[in-house]
Order: C-alpha cells, then sequence, then structure tokens
C-alpha cells in the first residue's frame, strides 16, 4: 500500500487540482487511479450517486475500497445521495479522507456535519447551481470545504455555468471578511479556461473530469490546470505586489 501524506496538509496548499474518477474508464478505476497519482494532482474525487437525488448510479463503498491501496492521494468523497446518513460509515471504513454532502438535504445538513467529523474526517459542503449559496452560511465556519457545482449534478461533460461564479466571489467575500478556513471548490464543466475563472473569483480547489482523463496526457493536464488556475489566483497576485 502507498504511504498517505497526513491530511494536516489539507489547508496548506494554495491550489489543489482533483481528477474526478468518474470521468476515467470505468472498466480499470484502479488503473486510472494510478494513472492520477503519477499525474502530480493532489486529491481524487470520486462521485457517488444513488439514483435518487441525482438521476444517475456510479459505484459505492466498495470500489472505494478497492481503489484505495493503489492511490497515495487525498480521496475527497462527493455523496449525491439522498441518504447519505446511512453511507458515512462504510465510505470512511473504505478509506474516504473527506466527505461532502449536500446542503439541500436541508435540516439534516447540521447533524451530518457531526457525524463526518465523529468519524475524524473532513467535511464538505455542495452547493447545486439553483440554490442559493446564502443556505450555506450558517454552515460555514464548521466546514473544511464548501463545494460550488457549476453544472446539475448527475452526469459528466456538461457545459460550464458561469451564472455559478457569483457564488464562488460570495463565498471568498464570507471567507475573506471572517477569517473562516474553508476551501472553495468548483465541479462540472471545468477545464483551463473555466478554471482561469473560477480562480479568479476565489476558487482553489478544481475538480476536472473530461477535461483531464479525456486529455492524450494526464499529466500535462494537471501541470497546465494548476499553472492556469495559480495564474489567476487574486491571492498569488497579491503576494506579488
Amino acid at each position: 500500500m502507498f504511504w498517505r501524506q497526513p491530511v494536516t496538509w489539507y489547508a496548506l496548499m494554495t491550489t489543489i487540482i482533483a481528477p474526478s474518477l468518474l470521468a476515467g474508464n470505468h472498466a480499470a478505476f484502479g488503473k486510472d487511479a494510478v494513472r492520477a497519482s503519477k499525474s502530480g494532482a493532489d486529491w481524487l474525487h470520486l462521485d457517488i450517486m444513488d439514483g435518487h437525488f441525482v438521476p444517475n448510479i456510479s459505484f459505492g463503498p466498495q470500489v472505494v475500497k478497492a481503489v484505495r491501496p493503489l492511490s497515495k492521494l487525498f480521496f475527497d468523497v462527493h455523496l449525491m445521495c439522498s441518504k447519505p446518513e446511512i453511507l458515512l460509515e462504510p465510505f470512511a471504513g473504505a478509506g474516504a479522507d473527506e466527505m461532502i454532502i449536500h446542503v439541500e438535504l436541508g435540516e439534516r445538513v447540521e447533524g451530518l456535519i457531526w457525524k463526518i467529523k465523529k468519524l475524524n474526517k473532513k467535511v464538505g459542503l455542495a452547493v447545486n447551481p439553483p440554490t442559493p449559496i446564502s443556505l450555506a452560511l450558517p454552515y460555514l465556519e464548521k466546514i473544511d470545504l464548501l463545494l460550488v457545482m457549476t453544472v446539475n449534478p448527475g452526469f459528466g461533460g456538461q457545459e460550464f455555468i458561469h451564472e455559478c461564479l457569483p457564488k464562488i466571489q460570495q463565498a471568498e467575500a464570507w471567507r475573506r471578511a471572517n477569517g473562516w478556513s474553508y476551501r472553495i471548490s468548483v465541479d462540472g464543466g471545468i477545464n483551463h479556461q473555466t478554471a482561469a475563472e473560477c480562480a479568479r473569483a476565489g476558487a482553489d480547489t478544481f475538480v476536472a473530469g473530461t477535461s483531464l482523463f479525456g486529455a492524450r496526457s494526464l499529466k500535462a493536464a494537471v501541470t497546465k490546470m494548476r499553472k492556469v488556475a495559480a495564474a489567476n489566483d487574486p491571492a498569488m497576485a497579491d503576494l506579488k505586489v
């Protein structure tokens, strides 16, 4: 098994690139997890879909458990599920480093956050494109990552929704004003161009499927996305002044 870096490095990295395994070869998830590990990526994003919360089904804890020994990457598990409470322990046991739930779950969000924390995992909170970003505000001090969905979840290969950019800007404004430490992640239609737009808005974590796994060289695509994101990061520009 690969040695895995401790999660204390989570908040120390400026730009995180997270290839989404769902865009890989479904007949060779293990092979693509190894490819991602060798590409220079920081995380591996794992989309879990139940066919109810979103109109598609992906994979479960057993796939994550099978892939875990093949990769040293931080496993960013996105639970697009109606009943994540029954999945938290299985995915924690399978090797998840972070579990992301959706703000659309309403009054259950608070309890789910604490359940994830009790499992000693990082906590992410996702917001779908039609959902007001204000619904995430009560939880921002308690989470490690805010995931701004830039497509409607459920299927890969969709076009980026530019109307989501103000959400990223608002999330960054709240983070800066309050001194909060959550990362701002974007997922959906992320390529080199949209990664630059999101970085300018305040995103620091970039989930990309088709644009990375569909590239001729995954390593080159990861390197380019990191450079583009870093070049458009306002925080990095401040450091240069």
